[in-house]
């Protein structure tokens, strides 16, 4: 078991543990002091770093997620939080995404070895190369319906204690409630300047709009469904040791087009130029002939 967090380590006079109660009021203090002393742009990192303060962890993000196929990192205490959010959206498997889709706190205790290890072998490898051992999720929301997660990590193995999993709840509602209220703020106020109260929620829906704008665009370059088009963008981010939101910028700004398999064995999909994979521009590419003469009509 993980001990206590932050500057409350240990008992309370006469050797009394802190009460649920005692730890909402610190969850509630801490939340309300960055809320008061940050102009809200640089709110959603403060509650990662407040996260960190308050509960025995290494770092901590919140991703939004519209659905399976589209999640955006909100916030991060750290680039290692960040990678390791962005690698679960990668690779499609992680304790982040079993929480979005179970609607319940996933934590795994051990990554390096036993049922954590196994249960999401390509993440548990990625999250140990970047220094992780243990990796804990909560559904932002209530209901079979999260808006999204708050991810933990930690660098060695270990559950959290009692105590810590229920100040991660608390932070977990909190930050739930800090979101929809903000959310609720872009959608009363559509004018609101764009470094007013709910800019970071914003930011968040537009990293939603150009994923999804990738896969509507891979989907007509394949004729496939959209899981299978996130299916390719995800394939070919592995393969380069990329992420799926810098995939989706090359597609959206027409620097990568994806060829529909030509069978078993089909090498990775190739960037401008650089191969049968690439959208090389008319009558430049190995899967066009050359360009119609004059007065002849172009191929069907």
């Amino acid at each position: 078991m993980r001990g206590e967090p932050g500057d409350e380590a240990g008992r309370r006079d006469g050797g009394e543990s802190p009460s649920a109660e005692d730890d909402r009021r610190r969850v509630v203090e801490e939340f309300s002091a960055v809320a008061a002393r940050l102009d809200a742009g640089r709110v959603p990192e403060a509650l990662c770093l407040a996260c960190v303060r308050l509960l025995p962890i290494g770092g901590a993000s919140v991703s939004l997620s519209a659905s399976q196929m589209l999640r955006a990192t909100l916030c991060a205490s750290d680039t290692t939080a960040a990678r390791l959010a962005e690698a679960q959206y990668t690779l499609g498997e992680g304790p982040c995404r079993s929480a979005f889709e179970g609607a319940v706190p996933v934590l795994a205790s051990d990554l390096a070895q036993g049922p954590d290890s196994r249960r999401w072998p390509v993440f548990a490898q990625q999250a140990l190369q970047l220094g992780v051992r243990a990796a804990f999720s909560f559904p932002l929301g209530v209901g079979a319906e999260p808006l999204g997660t708050l991810d933990l990590y930690c660098a060695t193995s270990g559950n959290l204690s009692d105590r810590d999993l229920r100040i991660a709840l608390i932070v977990r509602d909190a930050i739930t409630f800090a979101v929809l209220n903000l959310e609720s703020a872009t959608t009363s106020r559509p004018g609101e300047d764009p470094d007013g109260e709910a800019s970071w929620v914003a930011a968040a829906e537009a990293d939603h709009t150009e994923v999804h704008q990738a896969i509507g665009m891979v989907m007509v370059q394949l004729d496939v469904d959209p899981e299978q088009a996130l299916d390719r963008m995800r394939g070919r981010a592995f393969s380069e040791g990329r992420t799926v939101s810098e995939v989706a910028d090359d597609v959206v700004d027409r620097r990568l087009r994806f060829r529909p398999d030509t069978g078993p064995g089909r090498g990775p999909d190739r960037g401008p130029g650089q191969g049968p994979d690439s959208d090389s521009g008319p009558g430049q590419g190995p899967d066009s002939g050359p360009g119609p003469g004059p007065g002849q009509e172009p191929p069907p």
